[in-house]
């Protein structure tokens, strides 16, 4: 399946939703020990659908690197293709892009959060359901925003300013 044309292969927008959220739902099962998140909003183009996850566990600075670096390894060894890195201190990200077009990334933001986006390739117009794929953290269902990171790792979160003599 080659590039962004408007026929876009065989996939329809529910498929390439339910291929990124393969994708999302493997990149945080190969994390350990596991973080906890819940999804960030659908949204959908004219011929494009991005998924998201947003990581609830603090991930400290001290515990970035690592973070980032199982990520990484991952998906290389996936065969995606890193097409940018941003190695800021506070706000490091990676954007990959697997071979049939889905461009995926990992961005950290404030407290350290993690966010997950995976764009969709051009691909043919349909409806799109919600994720299936259950949320490993609590959001209200009527939260309007999603809060910042508020579950503590012994792993990821050792060394946080919240944590008050955590342990990894």
């Amino acid at each position: 399946m080659a590039g962004c044309g408007a026929q876009g292969g065989s996939m329809d927008m529910q498929e390439a939703a339910e291929r990124a959220d393969e994708m999302l739902d493997s990149v945080l099962a190969e994390i350990e020990p596991s973080v906890r998140w819940v999804h960030g909003p659908t949204t959908t183009g004219s011929c494009t659908v991005t998924r998201r996850r947003t990581v609830m566990t603090v991930v400290s600075p001290q515990r970035r690197g690592s973070f980032l670096g199982v990520v990484d390894r991952f998906w290389r060894k996936g065969g995606y293709r890193v097409t940018a890195i941003n190695s800021h201190v506070d706000a490091p990200a990676i954007f990959v892009r697997t071979q049939d077009g889905f461009q995926v990334s990992l961005t950290v933001a404030d407290k350290g959060q993690a966010h997950f986006t995976v764009d969709s390739p051009c691909v043919r117009h349909s409806e799109v359901a919600d994720s299936t794929s259950p949320p490993t953290a609590f959001l209200a269902p009527d939260a309007r925003l999603i809060p910042r990171p508020n579950i503590h790792s012994d792993f990821w979160s050792a060394g946080a300013p919240e944590v008050a003599g955590g342990r990894s």
